[in-house]
């Protein structure tokens, strides 16, 4: 009991003393919220969010109409260059080409037509070249001769023709039959199917799109967004950071590939492509997800960093006489009073600066806020340091 009643006795007198510190330090004047210059890492980097895509996705449509009649592939089936995807109803097709081939047929036949023909033709002409050398018949005769021949000789050639048109026509359709079998151009991944058994697809006017195939997912690319005043610091090869909201906990990373120079113009803001490319060899990476991305311009690591606040700081003229600033600098005290230090900083990640020159060392405070005295109590990032 007599030991709880000397601890509490304690706590009393220290609150009290507290108190008459807070009581008697204030109207001194100000007081400054300090931070130390630290050594450690800094990153410089651009963000930017994207979305998350296969480097290669292929269209799969179809040049011909008709009904889906079997499709062989769903979402997500692994598939082989040239494998069978779908077929359309092949009976119209089939039919047009036994069709092109009775033409093709009928085309022949025109020609061996037209060769007795021209052959007849070219009998009545010798008749009568030799009538008319044995003057039997007239010129007149022997000009309708000639004409008939060569008339005939003429259509042979258009018989040949109608031939090679009716064979265009029966390639022409034979291709159309294959047509309704739907292949793969690449091997990869089925993403997207847009069709089902029984559909009608129309390829009148354009292609449609039957099914979405990724070359590849083990090998993805995000493509970003940056903005016009930060694109300049962007190279290809820089390393990248992102981070996806399916996986909070985990960091990926990349490379810039590629930076694009057309530029993308929404609502007055400036922006330009920048594509980065990532390996996902565990398929963890979906097409479509958003990628948070930082991009690393610079880099540097176990060097004396400056918090940024300090260099913002700007005390109040009646506190500091007429010191002169010119470049960057921080204010530090000295005898209870700010003085100003001229220093040489480097790269900065928003929240910290490389310093490059200047009279400071690790560990030294530097003065990051001015406070009055009912505001000395204020949270800091660390235990705050409060000096009168």
């Amino acid at each position: 009991m007599t030991k709880k009643v000397v601890l509490t006795g304690v706590l009393i007198l220290i609150l009290i003393g507290g108190a008459f510190a807070i009581l008697g330090t204030r109207g001194n004047g100000p007081f400054y919220k300090t931070d130390r210059i630290v050594k450690g890492d800094i990153r410089t980097m651009v963000t930017a969010t994207g979305t998350v895509n296969a480097v290669t996705t292929v269209l799969v449509g179809t040049q011909v109409s008709g009904t889906i009649k079997e499709l062989y592939v769903d979402y997500n089936s692994p598939v082989r260059k040239g494998q069978l995807l779908a077929r359309i109803d092949p009976a119209t097709f089939e039919a047009q080409v036994e069709q092109a081939r009775a033409n093709v047929l009928a085309a022949k036949a025109n020609v061996e037509k037209a060769k007795a023909s021209a052959l007849d033709a070219g009998r009545t002409l010798e008749r009568n070249q030799e009538l008319f050398a044995r003057n039997f018949i007239a010129r007149s005769d022997l000009d309708s001769a000639e004409t008939g021949h060569s008339s005939a000789l003429a259509a042979v050639s258009a018989a040949k023709a109608q031939v090679e048109q009716a064979r265009a026509a029966l390639k022409i359709a034979e291709l159309n039959l294959r047509n309704t079998q739907i292949l793969s151009p690449v091997s990869g991944t089925v993403i997207s199917r847009s069709v089902d058994v029984g559909q009608t697809v129309a390829a009148s006017f354009q292609t449609p799109t039957l099914f979405s195939i990724a070359q590849d997912l083990t090998k993805m690319q995000i493509s970003t967004s940056v903005d016009e005043a930060d694109i300049g610091r962007v190279r290809v090869g820089q390393a990248v950071e992102f981070t996806m909201d399916a996986y909070p906990d985990q960091i990926f990373e990349g490379k810039v590939s590629e930076v694009r120079n057309a530029p993308v113009t929404v609502q007055n803001v400036v922006t330009y492509d920048v594509i980065v490319r990532v390996d996902n060899p565990d398929l963890k990476l979906k097409p479509g997800m958003t990628a948070n991305v930082s991009i690393v311009i610079s880099e540097k690591k176990g060097i004396l960093k400056i918090p940024n606040a300090a260099l913002r700081f700007k005390p109040d003229v009646g506190n500091v006489g007429s010191q002169t600033a010119r470049g960057p600098g921080v204010w530090i005290l000295q005898n209870k009073r700010p003085m100003r230090v001229a220093v040489k900083t480097g790269i900065s990640d928003g929240s910290f600066t490389e310093l490059l020159e200047g009279e400071l060392k690790e560990g030294r405070e530097v003065i990051v806020a001015a406070l009055d005295a009912q505001r000395k109590e204020s949270a800091s990032s660390r235990p705050p340091r409060f000096i009168p």
